[in-house]
Formats: structure tokens, sequence, C-alpha cells
């Protein structure tokens, strides 16, 4: 009978600490007779997600039956952000304050996280009263920089305390959402390079170290992370790759599956990796890196892994765009083109055969060809010989007559053809071309080498890809590199 008693009595404790839903009470002294609403951020937005009627006493309450996903949330009145405070484990808390300092008055009930919180933001607000004569010298621009040096030791100490409050914190706070923030910003202590068996030190450990414990304090299945004021899920992720990777698309297509595998313990996490790093390289700032685009829609877009979000119709865009792309790849053969000249007759592109190949596609009404095109026309000129090469240029409208104007007015004496009058797949369909000027370099194999280059690059595009053919062929040939 005593056992019974006792299991019943756990069960009544366990049943009110796991109360279902969420249930946040707020009294605001200042506030009375108006609307609130409960928002939260995600990524780099910010959405809405609870409506409240405070009372005349300041008092409001939101409420509903399945929990709030986790992270910082803020309460919104008269379409301004008051303050922010966490969500997480408990959601069955209450907030009492007044309107002339939000924090400073800040009372919590029955969620020690939210208290971890602002007793951060109060401790931090001492901090920054304790630095701001600091930075005042810091940031004196008549002030010689060797004047400032204790300024920045005292500034640095400051920081030190902040750093170690926040460390302290989060130690003794596990799986708190607060101790989550303060982990995700904690700077990792690189070791130092060991020495190889020759004694000599191994000048890659710490790269590899780094890259290896890079998110040991940034848990990339925690979905709290992506409700953050800041988008710190997606900068961690930009930083991954651009600051520790060779802007190559295997090196990146590998860091990226890492990346996903320890964001997939959690669907959301999974998905927003997944597209944040998708978007990443839809129009990639390094020509050549949209492959990568090409290589994650197949992986999980085409495959069905992300179908437990993803709609048709987006599904259905995002693989538009990943065929245009992959049309025109860096590497891959380029496809022929054989359409008549302005007397008629079929040009094929597979018939030059100089070592490189520009096939550059215009509009004669297109403004910006027409400013794009005598740059051409001059680097033609100047260095057609210099780098052997040849420009097959489709115009892409129908009109012969147009065509052989633009010819004329821009003294055009390499290969024009006519795109629409054509022997076999229109240039649109062969091509990833959909703005006007598009311009791709061939080499003498008709392998894509460069694309969607400014005509002002080229020459530069030019020197510097020489010079690596002639590194490359020199090692292949186990000669020491010339001097460049």
């Amino acid at each position: 009978m005593r056992y019974l008693l006792f299991a019943f009595c756990l069960l009544v404790t366990a049943s009110c600490y796991a109360q279902p839903g969420y249930n946040l009470k707020f009294k605001v002294d200042g506030w009375k007779d108006t609307t609130v609403y409960l928002g939260h951020y995600y990524g780099e937005s910010t959405y809405l997600k609870d409506t409240a009627r405070a009372n005349a006493k300041g008092e409001f309450t939101f409420t509903g039956k399945k929990e709030l996903a986790h992270g910082v949330y803020f309460l919104v009145l008269d379409k301004s952000k008051i303050f922010d405070f966490v969500i997480s484990k408990s959601q069955h808390f209450s907030m009492e304050t007044k309107t002339d300092d939000y924090i400073k008055h800040m009372k919590i009930t029955g969620d020690a996280d939210n208290r971890l919180f602002f007793d951060n933001m109060l401790f931090n607000m001492e901090r920054h009263k304790e630095a701001e004569p600091f930075i005042k010298v810091i940031q004196d621009s008549t002030i010689a920089e060797d004047q400032k040096k204790e300024a920045r030791a005292a500034f640095a100490k400051v920081n030190e305390k902040v750093v170690a409050y926040q460390s302290d914190i989060a130690a003794k706070n596990p799986g708190t959402m607060t101790a989550v923030i303060f982990k995700s910003t904690m700077a990792l202590k690189v070791p130092e390079a060991p020495k190889k068996k020759d004694g000599t030190i191994d000048s890659t450990f710490q790269l590899r170290w780094y890259r290896e414990h890079f998110f040991d304090n940034f848990d990339l299945g925690n979905e709290g992370l992506l409700r953050m004021p800041r988008p710190v899920y997606s900068d961690k992720i930009n930083e991954y790759l651009d600051k520790l990777y060779a802007p190559q698309v295997d090196s990146i297509t590998k860091a990226i599956d890492k990346i996903v595998v320890k964001a997939k313990k959690n669907q959301e996490t999974y998905k927003y990796a997944v597209w944040t790093c998708l978007l990443k390289y839809q129009q990639p700032e390094i020509m050549g890196l949209d492959e990568v685009y090409v290589r994650l829609f197949d992986k999980y877009f085409a495959s069905g892994e992300m179908d437990f979000w993803v709609t048709d119709k987006l599904k259905k865009n995002l693989k538009d765009y990943a065929d245009r792309l992959r049309k025109s790849l860096i590497g891959k053969t380029a496809p022929n083109l054989m359409m008549q000249d302005a007397n008629f007759k079929p040009r094929s592109m597979y018939d030059i055969k100089t070592k490189y190949t520009i096939v550059y596609i215009f509009d004669p009404d297109c403004g910006h060809c027409k400013t794009e095109t005598p740059k051409l026309v001059d680097f033609y000129t100047k260095d057609k010989t210099r780098f052997n090469l040849e420009v097959y240029a489709v115009s892409t409208d129908t009109s012969m007559a147009k065509m052989r104007d633009y010819i004329k007015t821009m003294n055009m004496k390499w290969v024009t053809v006519n795109g629409p009058r054509t022997y076999g797949g229109t240039y649109a369909d062969l091509y990833d071309a959909v703005t006007t000027p598009s311009l791709f370099v061939l080499d003498d194999k008709k392998k894509i080498i460069a694309k969607k280059l400014p005509v002002e690059k080229l020459e530069e595009f030019f020197l510097n890809y020489e010079k690596f053919q002639k590194t490359k062929s020199e090692k292949l040939n186990g000669k020491a590199p010339a001097k460049l």
C-alpha cells in the first residue's frame, strides 16, 4: 500500500512538471487595454506566433496546446520589439516588469533559464558601463595608437570577465537555451602543431584540427540556434565553408556533407542546413561553384530527401534551375552550335580550330550588349593572335537585318550567326544563357573553362590559365615549375 501511494505521488509530480503546451503569463506595469504579440526570430527573419490582450493591470497570457519551438522570442507592442526572452524546456512561467526599465525590473517565476538570460543582460550592462571610458579612448582618432595600449588592455580585461562569466554559466547549466547561446560563441583553443617523424612541424595539423572541431561548441542539430536575434546558424556555415576550404567543387561538396550529417539529427536543422547551402551556391561569386548547387539538388531534392517539407512547385523550380546550370558547367564539353551566318551559310562552332573559342551570346537591342561588345571587339583585335582564339557570336534576335547592322556598327570581324536559324538544338536549350550578353570560354577540345566573365577580365583569365597549365604540365613531366 505504501509503495502504491509512493508511485501515485511520483506520477502526480511528473504530470505537474510535464505540462503540455505553453502558458506564458506576463504583467507589465504601465500597459493597459492593449494588444500584445509574441514573436520569434528565424534565420534572418522574424515571425509573429501568438496574440494576447493586456487588461487594465497590464496582465496578459499566451497559451497553446502545442509546445513552442526552442529559441529566442520577443514581445511586440505597437509594431516595436520590446524585449527578448528564451523559450526552452519550461514553457509554463510568468514574467513581471515595468515600462521604465524592462530588464532591470524583470521578475521571473517558474523558469530558471530566463533568470539566467536576464541576469546575463544585467551583468553585460554593468560591464558595458565599466568598458565605456576605454572604448571612447580606443575610438578617439585624435589619440595616437601607442597611447591607446592601456585602454585596450583594460577593455580586454572587461571582456575576459564577460567570457569567464558566460563560460561558468554554460558549464553549470547545460541543457538551458542560455547555455547553448553562450557556448555557441566560445572560441576554440587550437593545440600546437606536433612534430612529424622527421622532426619538422606538421604544417597542416592546425587547419585539419580546426576543421574537425569547428562545430564543437555549436550544435548544428539544435534548432534553437535557428531562432536567434542574429542569423548565427547560417553565419557559422558560411564561415566554415568560406574560410576553411579552397573554393573547389569537390572540397566544398564534401564539407557540406559533413555539415548535413551533424544537422540531420533534427528535421528542422536538416532542412535549414541543406537549404542554406543550396542558396549559397545558387549564384556564387566564384566561377564554377554553381556545380555545388547542382550536386546538392541531385543529392537532397531529386532523391526525395527533402520531400518532407518541399512543395512540388518549389521542387520543380529548383530542378529547372539545376538543369539550366548543368548545361554549361565548368569542365563540361560545350555542345556544338550550327547556325546561319549573315550570308545564310551554315557555320559550325566545332569547325573553329583555334586554341580557344569564345562563345558570345548577345541581343542586338540589349543595352548591356552594346556596352560589352565594343570591349570584346577591342580585346579580339588586340589579343586574337596572342592567345590563338576565335569568337563564335550568336545573335538571339530572329532578324537578319538587325544582325547585319550590328556586325557593321560594331565592326565584328569574327564568326557571327543567327541563333534562331539553327540546324540543331537552340542555344537556349544547350547553354545557360538566360541573360545577354553571356560569354563562355572553351579550350581546344571545346571544354568549357570559363563562363559569365566580364570582357575586361578576359586578358587576366587567359594569362592565369596559361600559367596554371604550364605549371601543371611541368609537374606531370617531373620538372621543377618555372618561376612565374
